[in-house]
């Protein structure tokens, strides 16, 4: 059964990936850098080659987790390239998304043995069906944001606090935890200090560490992690000293820049993204903390941490995504102690339908929100079709338009053109000196810098009459999810399909998002 459950939590992983294999703006950073690491020389005179040389962002981010996949992406690659899976560098996109989505799936594999030895196989089976029924984390975690770098090592630092054992034990678990979350927070996300501090602060209380040996690990693990992260992203971003997440509390907290990107308010963690990220199981949560205090103790520093969060203005499902796996322990205790009362009853048939009821919920809504996040791709699937529709064209410079770059185009994506993937069996014709694409991604471009006097043979554009049609001809639309609506007809449906016609019951809206123009002959 616990081999059985860790391949789920992994098929489930890895399908979201496959599925969805395109990335939006928010994951590009550490994409690209891993990208440029695989792709590029890591000398200094190959620097001024990097994406994040051109599009620095806001503020500057971390190298570290991107070296981190990067190095173990590259194992998997040689396997992929042994077996002739892969042959552009598109797949080699897919390739990394799996390998991130592998490391995450294997801290909730990690998560799912502690909680099965701490609160039984029931608990531990329902903890994996809640969190594979979801979408948020299933999703997003073979996706590059830096709080998917960040989740591995706060999953693995609550396994080391669920597992038990003799004082001396406990206390070395309890210092390999502190040591894990402070590597996280100083170098991938910040705000992972304040479950750090919870945690320890517990910790004290409970006896597991001592103030001095909290200080200890607090001070060696800290100043460890700020010398990795200087060292490392000080030569990427070729600034003395950086600390990037030192930077970026400095600018979105201390000069409070995150509220350019909007501000919600105070209970919105509460009411609106634990709602959602934990969907219809979030209801056991309180049977589970009323029922165990060992379910209390866990959650209390969860629910206390998405508090202190709610402080700040700006406000995002992934600042507390951390919180997840801990709740959904609590939940899935709830559901073990309702359907473990009155078994064969009418009242223990009930309670095992609600529990059947709501992971079912889960599992409908996260196949309508896959469903539309799949479709909600257009970049990606736009540059994928030019890439095919053109691919025996030696000479192509493409336009790609704001909207395309930040729902799919990426780096991976420009597999015609520098630098190539080379280490595949047949080299695509872009290895041809004569063979050289162009993607042109320049900003804040007029239609006429693109129409008149520019190089540009192709363009993807935001609108239909972005270019006059006497000397550009559209090629292909490309459509994008834009909303559901409730078919009218669904009983005839229903009738026709059977139970499958239920599923047609809310039907899919989408609209056209972009066209790939190209220039007339002639």
């Amino acid at each position: 059964m616990s081999l059985v459950l860790d391949a789920l939590i992994y098929a489930v992983a890895w399908a979201h990936v496959l599925l969805a294999p395109y990335t939006k703006v928010e994951e590009s950073f550490n994409l690209h850098a891993v990208h440029d690491i695989i792709l590029h020389d890591l000398h200094h005179d190959g620097l001024w080659k990097f994406d994040h040389k051109v599009f620095p962002g806001a503020v500057p981010r971390s190298f570290v987790g991107s070296i981190i996949l990067a190095w173990l992406s590259n194992h998997i690659v040689r396997l992929a390239n042994h077996l002739s899976l892969i042959t552009s560098k598109s797949d080699l996109q897919i390739v990394i998304r799996l390998t991130l989505a592998s490391i995450n799936a294997q801290g909730l594999c990690f998560l799912r043995r502690a909680v099965a030895r701490r609160f039984g196989r029931s608990t531990s089976l329902l903890f994996t069906l809640i969190t594979v029924s979801q979408f948020h984390i299933p999703f997003w975690m073979g996706r590059t944001l830096p709080n998917m770098f960040a989740l591995p090592f706060v999953n693995a630092a609550i396994y080391l606090l669920l597992e038990r054992g003799d004082r001396a034990t406990r206390t070395t678990r309890a210092s390999l935890a502190i040591g894990l979350l402070a590597f996280a927070a100083v170098v991938i996300r910040a705000e992972i200090a304040g479950l750090l501090g919870l945690f320890a602060v517990q910790l004290l209380a409970d006896g597991s560490l001592s103030v001095a040996r909290l200080i200890k690990i607090g001070i060696i693990s800290s100043l460890a992690s700020i010398a990795l992260t200087i060292s490392i992203d000080s030569y990427f971003w070729d600034r003395w000293p950086l600390w990037p997440e030192l930077f970026s509390v400095y600018f979105n907290v201390y000069e409070g820049k995150s509220t350019e990107w909007g501000v919600s308010p105070f209970w919105t963690y509460f009411s609106t993204f634990l709602p959602r990220l934990l969907m219809a199981t979030e209801v056991f949560i309180p049977i589970g903390f009323a029922c165990d205090a060992r379910i209390r103790t866990l959650v209390q520093p969860a629910l206390f941490f998405t508090f202190l969060m709610s402080f700040l203005g700006h406000k995002e499902w992934r600042f507390i995504l951390y919180v997840v796996p801990i709740l959904n322990i609590a939940a899935a205790h709830g559901a073990r102690k309702l359907i473990s009362k009155r078994r064969g009853s009418f009242l223990g048939r009930l309670t095992l339908l609600i529990v059947v009821g709501a992971l079912a919920l889960n599992t409908a809504a996260t196949t309508f929100l896959t469903r539309a996040s799949i479709a909600n791709y257009p970049g990606g699937n736009a540059l994928e079709r030019l890439n095919k529709r053109y691919t025996n064209s030696p000479h192509v410079h493409v336009h790609i338009s704001n909207l395309a770059t930040q729902s799919g185009a990426s780096l991976f994506l420009h597999t015609h053109a520098p630098p190539y993937w080379s280490r595949v069996g047949t080299l695509p014709p872009a290895t041809s000196v004569s063979y050289r694409w162009v993607y042109n991604k320049t900003e804040n471009l007029t239609p006429v810098d693109v129409a008149y006097d520019s190089p540009f043979t192709h363009v993807i554009a935001e609108s239909r009459d972005a270019l006059p049609t006497g000397q550009w001809e559209i090629v292909e639309v490309i459509d994008g999810f834009v909303g559901w609506k409730v078919r009218r007809d669904v009983p005839g449906v229903v009738r026709e399909k059977g139970l499958k016609g239920l599923w047609d019951v809310l039907e899919m809206k989408k609209e056209d998002k972009l066209w790939i123009f190209e220039r007339r002959r002639g």
